[in-house]
């Protein structure tokens, strides 16, 4: 069963909420979120804001990720912050805003982040599940497994520096 999915960012008072808007929904088509329909005037005299809504699939983060070959590095970002049955990761706005995906594990980019929350039961299994793909029959990947990428982003080297392979080792 798929778990609940909020996708939330915040809108600046120099920012375009058309915009902000047409960038979450090129990755959520059904985010379902109340927006404002009034356009900006210079000078504008709104406060930030904060908008919020629900999603029903992450399939296209999925497909984007699939077709670009980086399951692995989008499982391992959507659970790095997996507390029981709760976890939330970013992505970039302005990657979305032309329908890319790009996780943002630290320092915050321009032109801002959208959040994903996920509240689901075994989300963690779930989100094996979600990213499995065929390499994983040479390279089994799980949660928290040692083939996981650091909390700062920092990749787990699979290859030293002359090509040889430094994980499953055994097995060849």
């Amino acid at each position: 069963m798929e778990p609940e999915i909020t996708v939330s960012t915040i809108v600046k008072t120099h920012e375009d909420a058309t915009l902000v808007e047409k960038a979450i929904r090129s990755l959520f088509p059904d985010w379902d979120c109340k927006i404002s329909g009034e356009e900006d005037r210079f000078p504008v005299t709104r406060e930030e804001s904060k908008l919020s809504g629900k999603s029903q699939s992450l399939s296209r983060i999925i497909e984007y990720c699939s077709n670009n070959r980086i399951l692995d590095t989008a499982f391992d970002v959507m659970t790095m912050n997996l507390h029981k049955d709760t976890t939330h990761f970013q992505l970039s706005r302005q990657a979305a805003f032309v329908s890319k995906v790009a996780f943002v594990v630290e320092e915050l980019p321009l032109g801002g982040v959208m959040e994903v929350s996920l509240q689901g039961d075994d989300l963690g299994l779930w989100l094996e599940q979600l990213t499995w793909h065929e390499g994983r029959h040479s390279i089994p990947r799980s949660l928290g497994d040692d083939l996981s990428m650091d909390q700062d982003g920092t990749p787990i080297e699979w290859f030293d520096n002359k090509g040889r392979r430094t994980i499953n080792i055994d097995q060849d």
